[in-house]
């Protein structure tokens, strides 16, 4: 959803910080290409990293984006742009299991598509401080809930 650009332009944003570091913009749409490609052997994998802002913003700060608030909402965005939201569920919930030998969870989720922008949800609060949760850069108009 990011390219370098997003932590660099304008000065340093460290809540895109990640590891790896985020490449140039082709690399972006090569990843996208990939993961919306219908290909068995792309799956998601999630690493949602909840940083402190204190630990964020310093000299030396900590890799990783709390992105666990949002990931299946800017994942239905992007699968919905490339004209590939008949492969999400495979991508999120089927691949992986699949490609490690294990069963399918039997829960289930359920997006829904909002015709007015949704806010982000706000930052976590967290021993006394805030974690800042990741903002992909457009607006949301997907929405999770329980089946």
């Amino acid at each position: 959803m990011i390219n370098r650009n997003a932590m660099l332009v304008g000065g340093i944003k460290p809540h895109y910080y990640c590891l790896p570091v985020a490449k140039r913009e082709q690399h972006r749409l090569a990843l996208c290409a990939a993961a919306t490609s219908g290909d068995r052997r792309f799956f998601l994998g999630t690493d949602s990293a909840p940083h402190l802002r204190s630990a964020k913003e310093t000299a030396c700060g900590c890799a990783g984006i709390f992105n666990v608030q949002v990931c299946l909402e800017t994942l239905a965005a992007v699968f919905e742009r490339e004209q590939a939201l008949d492969r999400l569920e495979a991508f999120t919930s089927l691949n992986g299991p699949a490609f490690y030998g294990m069963d399918v969870n039997s829960d289930y989720l359920v997006l829904e598509k909002s015709d007015a922008a949704l806010p982000l949800p706000p930052p976590v609060e967290a021993m006394g401080e805030t974690i800042e949760v990741f903002d992909p850069g457009f607006a949301l108009h997907w929405r999770v809930r329980a089946a």
